[in-house]
């Protein structure tokens, strides 16, 4: 079987050039909110991933699903904090960080609306089994004092969080010694103070969670199991890489369902365009479908060519959307976490996966919109086409 030429599929849509740039416009408005969506998901799993280290561990009550609802004793803290295993600094001191996790509702610079902001209290320690987190102005706050340090995302979007100002919760005035840059990680969106001092503010009497740092990674089934077997431990521990990409799956599948969801119902709006746009075509062209038939290009060749067409055109529209949801990188946003309740700051993010599932989701629009008019042309018949022309 001949086919028609892939130069002829290209030519005749430079020819219709603003009725192809209207409907390739149409398309990349869809694909533009398909690659958003994938994005946004993607870049919230990638914040979340990010703020765990490989080879830390974190500890909870049982049955706790986030930090803010979790609860270890002062007693419970010991027994984890002599497990075998635990690695210790240079100056021979166990890395374990009790912490207690609070919500605090500060207003937003932007418009004054207040947000939850999850406040953290650790030590050096916290700080040194975190290498990702890195002080940007500033200093480290000093133990036992009700200074404070903030991640970057929070000093930027929140009042009194900027360094030098002062925040007043829990019946105290705080201080603000330091902004920190945990690399684009869920840490940005925090605030740190002493450990101790937290508890006291907020009159805890049981640390929320535990981070510490396995001196050999292959331990870890040993310490889980260890720390299964001791009854006074009712607590949950996992690596602490697994535990942030577990809270990033609610949030990140709620917003992959309905942006996909929206982007299902825009899209049957740029096949039908794609479609009025081809049957258009196939009205304009009924001469030269009959030309070719008679040159002896069978009604498959003449289906294909048309339906190229139509692929040639929603891809220009895929690649279009995708060039501008590409700057959206740039762009910071924030969005509340489902499991904390809290602010958290993230970046859009492009990766090949998206790339490839965007481009198929515009060339499937293609095929919808171009296949009934391409089976149109490829079924009239000749002796029609050349007495309409």
């Amino acid at each position: 079987m001949r086919a028609i030429p892939l130069s002829y599929v290209a030519r005749n849509l430079w020819v219709r050039r603003v009725t192809t740039l209207l409907t390739a416009g149409g398309m990349a408005l869809v694909v533009f909110v398909f690659a958003v969506v994938l994005m946004m998901s993607e870049g919230i799993r990638a914040t979340l991933v990010a703020t765990g280290q490989a080879d830390n561990m974190l500890v909870l009550r049982k049955g706790a699903g986030a930090e803010i609802n979790s609860g270890i004793s002062r007693d419970q803290a010991a027994i984890i904090e002599s497990l075998p295993g635990i690695a210790s600094n240079r100056q021979g001191l166990p890395l374990v960080s009790k912490e207690p996790v609070v919500l605090n509702n500060l207003p937003k610079r932007s418009n004054g609306k207040p947000s939850n902001v999850t406040v953290r209290g650790t030590s050096a320690l916290g700080l040194e089994l975190r290498p990702q987190v890195q002080l940007v102005q500033g200093r480290m706050f000093r133990p036992g004092t009700a200074e404070i340090i903030a991640g970057h995302s929070i000093a930027s979007g929140f009042k009194g969080t900027g360094l030098g100002e002062t925040l007043h919760f829990a019946q105290r005035d705080w201080l603000v010694v330091g902004i920190f840059d945990s690399g684009k990680t869920g840490f940005d969106s925090e605030i740190w103070g002493d450990s101790e001092q937290m508890m006291a503010a907020f009159r805890r009497n049981a640390y929320s969670t535990i981070v510490f740092r396995l001196a050999d990674q292959s331990a870890t089934t040993a310490v889980t199991k260890a720390i299964e077997a001791d009854p006074r431990l009712q607590i949950d521990a996992k690596p602490e890489i697994r535990f942030y990409a577990e809270q990033s799956e609610a949030l990140a599948t709620f917003i992959r369902i309905l942006g996909l969801s929206l982007s299902v119902i825009f899209s049957i709006g740029a096949v039908v365009g794609a479609m009025i746009t081809m049957f258009a075509a196939v009205a304009q062209r009924v001469g030269e479908i009959g030309t070719l038939r008679a040159l002896g290009f069978r009604r498959m060749a003449v289906l294909i060519a048309f339906l190229l067409e139509s692929l040639l055109l929603s891809l220009v529209g895929g690649a279009i959307g995708l060039f501008a949801a590409s700057w959206m990188q740039a762009v910071d946003i924030s969005t509340t976490n489902f499991q904390t309740f809290s602010e958290l700051a993230f970046q859009f993010k492009l990766t090949p996966q998206i790339v490839v599932q965007t481009l198929i989701f515009s060339l499937a629009m293609g095929f919808v919109g171009g296949f009934i008019p391409a089976w149109r042309a490829s079924h009239m018949k000749i002796v029609d086409c050349l007495r309409a022309s």
